[in-house]
Protein backbone atom coordinates (compact mmCIF):
# COMPACT_ATOMS: atom_id res chain seq x y z
CA UNK A 1 0.00 0.00 0.00
CA UNK A 2 2.68 2.54 1.05
CA UNK A 3 5.42 2.54 -1.59
CA UNK A 4 7.98 4.99 -3.03
CA UNK A 5 6.55 7.49 -5.50
CA UNK A 6 8.53 6.27 -8.49
CA UNK A 7 7.31 2.72 -7.87
CA UNK A 8 3.70 3.84 -7.48
CA UNK A 9 3.71 5.81 -10.74
CA UNK A 10 5.42 2.96 -12.59
CA UNK A 11 2.79 0.53 -11.36
CA UNK A 12 -0.36 2.62 -11.79
CA UNK A 13 0.19 4.98 -14.73
CA UNK A 14 0.69 3.78 -18.30
CA UNK A 15 1.06 5.34 -21.73
CA UNK A 16 -2.34 6.28 -23.16
CA UNK A 17 -4.10 6.48 -19.78
CA UNK A 18 -6.66 9.06 -18.81
CA UNK A 19 -5.26 10.59 -15.64
CA UNK A 20 -6.63 13.22 -13.27
CA UNK A 21 -4.28 15.12 -10.96
CA UNK A 22 -6.78 17.03 -8.86
CA UNK A 23 -6.32 19.70 -6.23
CA UNK A 24 -7.84 23.15 -5.91
CA UNK A 25 -5.66 26.06 -4.75
CA UNK A 26 -3.67 23.77 -2.46
CA UNK A 27 -2.81 20.08 -2.20
CA UNK A 28 -1.91 20.01 -5.90
CA UNK A 29 0.01 16.77 -6.63
CA UNK A 30 3.08 18.45 -8.15
CA UNK A 31 5.61 15.81 -7.08
CA UNK A 32 3.56 13.09 -8.74
CA UNK A 33 3.30 15.16 -11.92
CA UNK A 34 7.08 15.57 -11.98
CA UNK A 35 7.55 11.83 -11.55
CA UNK A 36 5.27 11.20 -14.54
CA UNK A 37 7.53 13.50 -16.55
CA UNK A 38 10.67 11.70 -15.35
CA UNK A 39 9.27 8.35 -16.41
CA UNK A 40 8.61 9.63 -19.92
CA UNK A 41 4.96 8.68 -20.11
CA UNK A 42 3.25 9.60 -23.37
CA UNK A 43 -0.15 10.11 -25.01
CA UNK A 44 -1.90 10.79 -21.72
CA UNK A 45 -5.34 12.35 -21.54
CA UNK A 46 -4.88 14.85 -18.74
CA UNK A 47 -8.00 15.78 -16.80
CA UNK A 48 -8.36 18.57 -14.26
CA UNK A 49 -10.83 21.27 -13.37
CA UNK A 50 -8.17 23.96 -13.05
CA UNK A 51 -4.90 22.96 -14.74
CA UNK A 52 -2.07 25.21 -13.63
CA UNK A 53 1.71 25.10 -13.91
CA UNK A 54 2.22 21.37 -13.28
CA UNK A 55 -0.04 20.67 -16.26
CA UNK A 56 1.89 23.26 -18.25
CA UNK A 57 5.00 21.26 -17.42
CA UNK A 58 3.44 17.91 -18.33
CA UNK A 59 2.24 19.33 -21.65
CA UNK A 60 5.61 20.92 -22.41
CA UNK A 61 7.35 17.63 -21.65
CA UNK A 62 5.29 15.90 -24.34
CA UNK A 63 3.34 13.69 -21.94
CA UNK A 64 -0.12 14.79 -23.05
CA UNK A 65 -2.14 14.10 -26.18
CA UNK A 66 -5.35 15.62 -24.86
CA UNK A 67 -6.48 17.98 -22.09
CA UNK A 68 -9.98 17.87 -20.57
CA UNK A 69 -10.52 20.91 -18.38
CA UNK A 70 -12.66 23.86 -17.33
CA UNK A 71 -10.09 26.63 -16.84
CA UNK A 72 -6.35 26.82 -17.38
CA UNK A 73 -3.80 29.38 -16.27
CA UNK A 74 -0.95 30.35 -13.96
CA UNK A 75 -3.07 31.54 -11.01
CA UNK A 76 -2.39 35.13 -10.11
CA UNK A 77 0.15 35.50 -12.94
CA UNK A 78 -1.26 34.83 -16.41
CA UNK A 79 -1.29 32.25 -19.18
CA UNK A 80 0.17 28.77 -19.45
CA UNK A 81 2.65 29.21 -22.29
CA UNK A 82 3.56 25.54 -22.85
CA UNK A 83 -0.16 24.80 -23.08
CA UNK A 84 -0.61 27.65 -25.55
CA UNK A 85 2.40 26.54 -27.64
CA UNK A 86 1.07 22.98 -27.87
CA UNK A 87 -2.36 24.15 -29.04
CA UNK A 88 -1.21 26.80 -31.50
CA UNK A 89 2.08 25.30 -32.76
CA UNK A 90 1.89 21.58 -31.83
CA UNK A 91 5.11 21.90 -29.79
CA UNK A 92 6.40 19.50 -28.65
CA UNK A 93 3.40 17.43 -29.82
CA UNK A 94 -0.15 18.35 -30.90
CA UNK A 95 -2.63 18.78 -28.05
CA UNK A 96 -6.36 18.12 -28.37
CA UNK A 97 -8.55 20.05 -25.95
CA UNK A 98 -12.03 19.45 -24.53
CA UNK A 99 -13.39 22.38 -22.54
CA UNK A 100 -16.19 22.34 -19.98
CA UNK A 101 -17.51 24.63 -17.28
CA UNK A 102 -16.48 24.11 -13.65
CA UNK A 103 -19.97 22.83 -12.88
CA UNK A 104 -19.86 20.48 -15.85
CA UNK A 105 -16.53 18.96 -14.78
CA UNK A 106 -17.62 18.61 -11.15
CA UNK A 107 -20.86 16.93 -12.16
CA UNK A 108 -18.99 14.57 -14.50
CA UNK A 109 -16.83 13.41 -11.57
CA UNK A 110 -19.89 13.00 -9.36
CA UNK A 111 -21.61 10.89 -12.01
CA UNK A 112 -18.49 8.77 -12.39
CA UNK A 113 -18.22 8.28 -8.63
CA UNK A 114 -21.92 7.39 -8.46
CA UNK A 115 -21.79 4.75 -11.18
CA UNK A 116 -24.06 6.80 -13.46
CA UNK A 117 -23.54 7.10 -17.23
CA UNK A 118 -23.98 10.87 -17.38
CA UNK A 119 -24.75 13.99 -15.36
CA UNK A 120 -27.53 16.53 -15.79
CA UNK A 121 -27.21 20.22 -14.94
CA UNK A 122 -28.56 23.65 -15.78
CA UNK A 123 -25.22 24.83 -17.09
CA UNK A 124 -23.87 25.85 -20.51
CA UNK A 125 -26.93 27.88 -21.54
CA UNK A 126 -25.85 30.96 -23.47
CA UNK A 127 -22.26 29.74 -24.01
CA UNK A 128 -20.55 28.59 -27.20
CA UNK A 129 -19.20 25.47 -25.47
CA UNK A 130 -22.21 23.48 -26.67
CA UNK A 131 -21.34 24.22 -30.30
CA UNK A 132 -17.69 23.30 -29.84
CA UNK A 133 -17.89 20.24 -27.59
CA UNK A 134 -19.79 17.15 -28.79
CA UNK A 135 -19.73 15.80 -25.22
CA UNK A 136 -22.23 18.47 -24.14
CA UNK A 137 -25.75 17.51 -25.16
CA UNK A 138 -29.30 18.18 -24.06
CA UNK A 139 -32.02 16.04 -22.52
CA UNK A 140 -35.64 16.76 -21.75
CA UNK A 141 -36.83 16.30 -18.19
CA UNK A 142 -39.59 13.63 -18.22
CA UNK A 143 -41.41 15.41 -15.38
CA UNK A 144 -41.30 19.09 -16.33
CA UNK A 145 -40.37 19.11 -20.01
CA UNK A 146 -37.44 21.41 -19.20
CA UNK A 147 -34.40 21.13 -21.48
CA UNK A 148 -31.20 20.46 -19.52
CA UNK A 149 -27.53 19.95 -20.33
CA UNK A 150 -26.09 16.45 -20.15
CA UNK A 151 -22.40 15.49 -19.95
CA UNK A 152 -20.86 11.99 -19.83
CA UNK A 153 -19.55 10.57 -16.57
CA UNK A 154 -15.84 11.00 -15.99
CA UNK A 155 -14.02 7.82 -14.97
CA UNK A 156 -10.23 8.31 -15.14
CA UNK A 157 -7.97 5.31 -15.41
CA UNK A 158 -5.95 6.91 -12.61
CA UNK A 159 -6.62 9.73 -10.17
CA UNK A 160 -3.73 11.29 -8.26
CA UNK A 161 -4.26 13.61 -5.30
CA UNK A 162 -2.07 15.02 -2.55
CA UNK A 163 -3.11 15.00 1.11
CA UNK A 164 -1.72 16.00 4.46
CA UNK A 165 -1.37 12.55 5.95
CA UNK A 166 -2.20 8.86 5.92
CA UNK A 167 -2.06 6.16 8.55
CA UNK A 168 -0.04 2.98 8.19
CA UNK A 169 -3.04 1.08 6.81
CA UNK A 170 -3.39 3.54 3.93
CA UNK A 171 -6.38 5.55 5.14
CA UNK A 172 -5.93 9.14 3.94
CA UNK A 173 -6.88 12.41 5.65
CA UNK A 174 -7.07 15.80 3.96
CA UNK A 175 -8.55 19.11 4.99
CA UNK A 176 -8.74 22.76 4.00
CA UNK A 177 -10.06 23.54 0.52
CA UNK A 178 -10.76 20.04 -0.73
CA UNK A 179 -12.29 20.69 -4.14
CA UNK A 180 -13.31 17.60 -6.09
CA UNK A 181 -10.60 15.20 -4.85
CA UNK A 182 -12.95 12.75 -3.12
CA UNK A 183 -15.19 12.35 -6.15
CA UNK A 184 -12.21 12.10 -8.51
CA UNK A 185 -10.76 9.25 -6.45
CA UNK A 186 -14.09 7.42 -6.22
CA UNK A 187 -14.63 7.78 -9.98
CA UNK A 188 -11.24 6.33 -10.96
CA UNK A 189 -10.19 2.78 -11.72
CA UNK A 190 -6.93 3.30 -9.78
CA UNK A 191 -5.92 5.90 -7.20
CA UNK A 192 -2.57 7.19 -5.96
CA UNK A 193 -2.29 9.58 -3.03
CA UNK A 194 0.90 11.40 -2.09
CA UNK A 195 1.06 12.62 1.50
CA UNK A 196 3.17 14.88 3.65
CA UNK A 197 3.58 12.20 6.28
CA UNK A 198 2.43 8.82 7.56
CA UNK A 199 1.21 8.73 11.15
CA UNK A 200 0.00 6.08 13.56
CA UNK A 201 -3.37 7.76 14.21
CA UNK A 202 -5.44 10.18 12.12
CA UNK A 203 -6.53 12.67 14.76
CA UNK A 204 -9.80 14.40 13.74
CA UNK A 205 -9.53 17.81 12.05
CA UNK A 206 -12.46 20.18 11.36
CA UNK A 207 -13.73 19.83 7.79
CA UNK A 208 -11.68 16.74 7.09
CA UNK A 209 -12.20 14.30 4.25
CA UNK A 210 -11.23 10.69 4.89
CA UNK A 211 -10.43 8.41 1.97
CA UNK A 212 -10.56 4.85 3.31
CA UNK A 213 -7.81 2.48 2.29
CA UNK A 214 -10.26 0.40 0.24
CA UNK A 215 -10.54 3.20 -2.38
CA UNK A 216 -6.80 3.99 -2.50
CA UNK A 217 -4.41 1.71 -4.38
CA UNK A 218 -1.08 3.26 -3.39
CA UNK A 219 0.13 5.89 -0.93
CA UNK A 220 3.52 7.56 -1.35
CA UNK A 221 5.22 9.82 1.17
CA UNK A 222 6.25 13.06 -0.54
CA UNK A 223 7.04 15.87 1.94
CA UNK A 224 6.54 19.16 0.15
CA UNK A 225 4.81 17.24 -2.64
CA UNK A 226 2.31 20.02 -3.34
CA UNK A 227 4.88 22.84 -3.62
CA UNK A 228 4.81 25.49 -4.97
CA UNK A 229 1.10 25.30 -4.07
CA UNK A 230 0.43 25.01 -0.35
CA UNK A 231 -0.60 22.26 2.02
CA UNK A 232 -2.92 23.63 4.69
CA UNK A 233 -1.29 23.22 8.09
CA UNK A 234 2.15 22.37 6.63
CA UNK A 235 3.46 25.17 4.38
CA UNK A 236 2.36 28.22 2.46
CA UNK A 237 2.05 28.95 -1.24
CA UNK A 238 5.30 30.02 -2.91
CA UNK A 239 4.06 32.99 -4.93
CA UNK A 240 7.52 33.76 -6.28
CA UNK A 241 7.74 30.30 -7.87
CA UNK A 242 4.54 30.95 -9.80
CA UNK A 243 5.88 34.28 -11.01
CA UNK A 244 9.20 32.69 -11.96
CA UNK A 245 7.44 30.00 -13.99
CA UNK A 246 6.02 32.62 -16.34
CA UNK A 247 9.50 33.42 -17.69
CA UNK A 248 10.50 29.76 -17.95
CA UNK A 249 7.26 28.72 -19.61
CA UNK A 250 7.37 31.50 -22.20
CA UNK A 251 10.63 30.35 -23.79
CA UNK A 252 11.20 26.93 -25.35
CA UNK A 253 14.92 27.01 -24.65
CA UNK A 254 14.46 28.00 -21.00
CA UNK A 255 11.83 25.32 -20.60
CA UNK A 256 14.08 22.69 -22.16
CA UNK A 257 16.83 23.54 -19.65
CA UNK A 258 14.30 23.28 -16.81
CA UNK A 259 13.08 19.92 -18.13
CA UNK A 260 16.60 18.48 -18.38
CA UNK A 261 17.29 19.55 -14.80
CA UNK A 262 14.03 18.00 -13.58
CA UNK A 263 14.72 14.67 -15.27
CA UNK A 264 18.22 14.57 -13.79
CA UNK A 265 16.96 15.41 -10.29
CA UNK A 266 16.06 12.75 -7.70
CA UNK A 267 12.43 11.77 -7.17
CA UNK A 268 12.33 13.36 -3.70
CA UNK A 269 10.51 16.71 -4.08
CA UNK A 270 12.05 20.07 -3.31
CA UNK A 271 11.63 21.36 0.24
CA UNK A 272 8.24 22.95 0.76
CA UNK A 273 7.91 26.43 -0.69
CA UNK A 274 10.80 26.11 -3.11
CA UNK A 275 11.23 25.11 -6.71
CA UNK A 276 8.88 24.99 -9.67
Amino acid sequence: MIVPLDEAVRELVHDGDTIALEGFTHLIPVAAGHEIIRQGLRDLTLVRMTPDIVYDQLIGAGCAGKLVFSWGGNPGVGSLHRFRDAVTSSWPVPLEIEEHSHAGMANRYVAGASGLPFAILRGYSGTDLVENNPNIRTVTCPFTGQELAAVPALNPDVTVVHAQRADRDGNVQLWGITGIQKEAVLAADRALVTVEEVVDTLDPVPGQVILPERVVDRVSVAPGGAAPSYAHGYYERDNEAYRAWDAVGRDREAFTVWLEELIAAPTTPEPAGRGL
